[in-house]
């Protein structure tokens, strides 16, 4: 019966030992996470200002396809993908300025 009080006891520091040996450096993790995320962000930020250019492109043939064919909501569609556009560029700015990344 002694033998076996023994090894539940040392069972049972090892679990502890092993809980405490995970819960050290969290700040240190939470401070890589930040650090990468922060790293990501200029790319992320290059990524929308691309697809920003790409729905332009793709947006001033489309208005000029129905420009040239006398459809009369010309406008609207010119608007519509003129607004996503600076959307996109303004969201990436805004965010980038916001959290002073």
């Amino acid at each position: 019966m002694n033998r076996i009080k023994q090894r539940i006891t040392i069972v049972a520091l090892l679990l502890l030992s092993q809980i405490d040996a995970m819960s050290q450096d969290g700040n240190a993790g939470i401070n890589e996470a930040n650090t990468k995320v922060r790293g990501y962000f200029d790319s992320g930020t290059n990524l929308m200002y691309a697809v920003g250019a790409v729905l332009g492109l793709i947006g001033a043939v489309k208005v000029y396809q129905k420009w040239n064919s006398g459809d009369p909501d010309t406008g609207k569609v010119a608007a519509a993908w003129f607004g996503s556009c600076v959307f996109l560029v303004i969201v990436a700015t805004v965010i980038k300025s916001f959290f002073g990344v």
